[in-house]
C-alpha cells in the first residue's frame, strides 16, 4: 500500500487524521516544544538504550574515511558526533533537519564538545533536498523518517543525492516481534511515557504523539518494500531489541 499522501487528502498525525498540508507544521511544533529536553527524554524513554542503538547503527554503517555523509533529521547531533571519527579529516558530515530549534540545540551541544571541523548544518525538508544528484557517499536518518509526511518521496530524494554505490541507512522504531513483550511495550509507551513527558518536559501531548507515531510507522517488511520501490537494491533489515527498532540498509546501483 502506498505511503504517499494525495494532495488535498488527510494523513496521520499520531492517531489523528489531519490535512496533509498541516502535518509538517504540527510535527514542527512537537519538536520545537521538546528540543530543550530531547536528550534527557530519550534516555528516560529508552532507559538509555538509544545510545547503544545509535552506536551500533554507526559501527555497522560501513562509512569510511573521506566519505561525505548526509545525516537527515540529525538536529540532535548524536549521529554526527559518532560519524565524525569514521569520516576523518578528509570527510564531511552534513547535519540536516527541518526544525530550526532542534538544529540550534544540537549545534550548541556539539560546539560545547569542541566539535566543529568536518560538520556543516542545513535546515532542509527531507522531501525536497537542496543538494545535487550523486553528492553523498551515504545518507543516514535515525528516528526521523516516521515524522516525514511523504516517506516515499523522502526515500526517492535520498536515492537521488547518493552516489552510485552509496548507501541509505535508516534507524527507526519498528514492529515488536516478541508477543510477550508487546503489552509491556504498549504500557510503557502509552501510560508511562506521556506522564514522564509531562513531569520532565512539561509536555504530555508531544510525547503521546511520539508514541502514536511509532505505531503508525511502516513495519520492517513494508519499509523494505518502500526502499526497493524507491530504487534501492540489496535492501537488508536488522532488528534490534526484539524489533523495537530496526536498521534498514539499501544501496544505489
Amino acid at each position: 500500500m502506498s505511503e504517499s499522501p494525495i494532495p488535498g487528502t488527510t494523513t496521520h498525525f499520531g492517531y489523528r487524521e489531519v490535512p496533509v498540508a498541516d502535518k509538517q507544521k504540527l510535527v514542527g511544533e512537537v519538536f520545537s516544544s521538546v528540543a530543550g529536553k530531547y536528550d534527557v527524554m530519550n534516555d528516560l524513554m529508552s532507559f538509555g538504550v538509544h545510545r547503544l542503538w545509535k552506536r551500533h547503527f554507526v559501527a555497522t554503517s560501513g562509512i569510511r574515511k573521506g566519505d561525505r555523509v548526509l545525516d537527515l533529521a540529525g538536529g540532535t547531533g548524536d549521529i554526527a558526533a559518532l560519524l565524525l571519527p569514521r569520516v576523518g579529516a578528509t570527510g564531511e558530515v552534513v547535519i540536516a533537519d527541518i526544525n530550526a530549534a532542534m538544529l540550534q540545540a544540537g549545534r550548541d551541544r556539539l560546539l560545547d564538545r569542541g566539535l566543529l571541523q568536518g560538520l556543516r548544518w542545513a535546515q532542509v525538508n527531507a522531501e525536497a533536498l537542496p543538494f545535487p544528484e550523486a553528492s553523498f557517499d551515504a545518507v543516514t536518518i535515525a528516528f526521523g523518517l516516521r515524522n516525514v509526511t511523504d516517506k516515499e518521496q523522502a526515500l526517492r530524494e535520498m536515492q537521488r543525492v547518493l552516489k552510485p554505490g552509496g548507501r541509505a541507512l535508516i534507524l527507526e522504531f519498528s514492529r515488536v516481534n516478541q508477543e510477550w513483550l508487546k503489552p509491556l511495550y504498549d504500557f510503557h509507551s502509552f501510560q508511562v511515557l506521556p506522564r514522564v513527558g509531562k513531569l520532565v518536559a512539561h509536555d504530555e501531548t508531544s510525547y503521546r504523539y511520539l508514541a502514536e507515531s511509532i505505531r503508525k510507522h511502516p513495519d520492517q517488511a513494508t519499509l523494505k518494500a518502500m526502499l526497493e520501490a524507491a530504487g534501492f537494491r540489496n535492501v537488508a533489515v536488522r532488528n534490534l531489541s526484539a524489533g523495537i527498532v530496526a536498521i534498514h540498509r539499501g544501496y544505489k546501483v
